[in-house]
């Protein structure tokens, strides 16, 4: 499986100049001054399709060949690589079939659709999604397309922590949230690439802590699918691309919970006036918790999505 480096995040972040948006690096004097930290929250949620998944997807299937676009392709996702393929594909005229779970959040099912991608659900408990994408591929003849362990999809999803980087170059910390580990692979390149000393820190839900005890024990752990709020992180193991990278240039894994989660979420909306989904915020959810350890650093976060119900929304941040 191939790696990649700086330089393949640097042409991914050229194939998308023009046609992801450059997302706004956000500050607040009032969490900094709560936290004791410097806190840049790169705001992800306002990107295309709203979430960081859109780098990634497009990046990879800008590069297929004329052959291979006429086919279409295959992904599988519980929502914001669901999109962010479909959005991809209609943008470069290429068929798409997605492999979603029947219980996704129905805005990511609603939106998906209305990007023109057929959609195929499963059960997320009894059924295996890699199979289900592998079987229809074969059958049609297309390329899968994975969340997470690909190179190119990798890559892409490093632009979002290179224009943090090229706007904040000094950070002293970048946190940014864990499911299979390609935001994390991909941030890790970019920020480390760009500034050795620069700390790098992963965020996951604590019900589904896998990447931490792959991280200590220094082999993929595998955990059954996890039960949690964060929806776009109930993955299951690291990627076999995404894990040595992680091992090697990331400091630590925090874990993160649902209330926490919730916390985070509340203090983005009413302080920051931004709607962020409970993955989204995973990676502030962390910094705070990490912010006495690190009393005045100077903090970057990806807040890696906003797509959530606002019922659903309105319904968590208001909860005692």
């Amino acid at each position: 499986m191939t790696a990649f480096g700086l330089a393949d995040v640097q042409d991914a972040a050229a194939r998308l100049s023009g046609v992801a948006h450059r997302t706004p690096v956000v500050t607040s004097t009032r969490l900094n001054d709560e936290f004791g930290i410097s806190v840049h929250l790169k705001c992800e949620n306002l990107q295309r399709m709203g979430a960081f998944k859109f780098r990634g997807a497009y990046n990879a299937l800008s590069r297929l060949d004329a052959p291979a676009r006429a086919a279409g392709v295959v992904a599988f996702s519980s929502g914001n690589h669901a999109q962010a393929v479909a959005l991809a594909a209609q943008l470069l005229g290429i068929p798409a079939t997605i492999v979603m779970p029947s219980d996704a959040p129905v805005i990511k099912l609603t939106a998906t659709r209305g990007y023109g991608a057929t959609v195929v659900t499963y059960d997320r408990l009894s059924e295996g999604r890699e199979a289900i994408a592998q079987e229809l591929a074969d059958r049609e003849g297309r390329i899968v397309i994975p969340p997470f362990d690909h190179a190119q999809i990798a890559a892409g999803q490093g632009t979002a922590a290179l224009e943090l980087m090229d706007e904040v170059p000094d950070l002293d910390v970048v946190i940014a949230p864990l499911g299979g580990g390609g935001l994390l692979s991909g941030t890790a390149v970019a920020a480390r690439g760009i500034r050795s000393s620069t700390r790098i820190f992963g965020a996951e839900p604590a019900a589904g802590d896998d990447g931490k005890q792959s991280f200590d024990t220094g082999s993929i752990v595998t955990i059954p699918v996890p039960q949690t709020l964060a929806d776009g992180a109930q993955t299951t193991a690291l990627g076999r691309l995404t894990f040595p990278i992680i091992r090697e240039l990331v400091e630590d894994i925090v874990r993160v919970s649902d209330a926490q989660l919730v916390s985070a979420m509340r203090a983005l909306a009413s302080t920051c006036k931004l709607i962020v989904e409970p993955t989204g915020a995973l990676g502030f959810a962390a910094a705070a918790s990490l912010a006495p350890s690190m009393p005045g650093a100077k903090v970057g976060v990806i807040l890696s999505g906003g797509n959530v119900d606002l019922d659903r929304f309105a319904r968590l941040i208001s909860a005692p």
